[in-house]
């Protein structure tokens, strides 16, 4: 049993669009019919068994904050949606390029929360997710990613992680994200043309 996608977006008080980039993000239980048709099965799922649900959303500089606005709202927004009773927000204006981020740190040592959700991976922690999640299942504890990955291919993910990290020890911290934005576009357009020369 299930619904359509559009069904289950207007119950979740969302847009049929954020609902369509969760299916295609995989955070939804769902199926596509031969049809064609997005079915949504039952939540019989899976909530947080232990500890409080709490959202991060982070931005590197006080220039973005309307967009850290829109990230906390997106989070929120998301959690009404898997039936997650939010307990906390957490939001911080801190560089993506290290890991000084205090209330992250903070969040992450306190064992009351049980649940962190993220919008993207990076806005936790651009090195060492697995080890991240690792540690926190051992603790019964887990953090979430609603899009877990920034492209569809994991080796540009990794890539693009690494070419940022070294974009700002070379040319300093301004500027490095757009520069590592340009070579993900470039790596991207380089692997789609590997692919489309494998088929042909």
């Amino acid at each position: 049993m299930g619904m359509k996608l559009s069904q289950y977006a207007k119950k979740a008080g969302v847009t049929y669009k954020t609902a369509w980039r969760w299916y295609k993000a995989g955070t939804l239980d769902a199926y596509q019919t031969p049809a064609g048709t997005v079915i949504v099965r039952d939540p019989v799922a899976e909530k947080p068994e232990t500890g409080r649900i709490a959202l991060y959303a982070r931005v590197s500089s006080a220039a973005q904050k309307s967009d850290l606005e829109r990230q906390v709202q997106r989070l929120r927004d998301y959690a009404a949606a898997c039936g997650y009773p939010v307990a906390k927000e957490v939001v911080e204006i801190a560089s993506g390029l290290n890991d000084n981020r205090p209330k992250f740190l903070k969040l992450l040592a306190d064992p009351s929360i049980g649940t962190i959700l993220v919008e993207h991976r990076d806005r936790g922690t651009r090195f060492g997710w697995r080890h991240l999640t690792t540690l926190l299942q051992a603790q019964g504890r887990r953090i979430e990613a609603i899009f877990p990955h920034e492209t569809q291919d994991d080796l540009v993910d990794d890539v693009v992680s690494l070419i940022t990290s070294m974009a700002a020890r070379m040319y300093g911290r301004r500027g490095s994200r757009h520069r590592a934005e340009r070579i993900k576009q470039c790596v991207e357009s380089l692997m789609k043309e590997e692919r489309t020369e494998e088929c042909v």
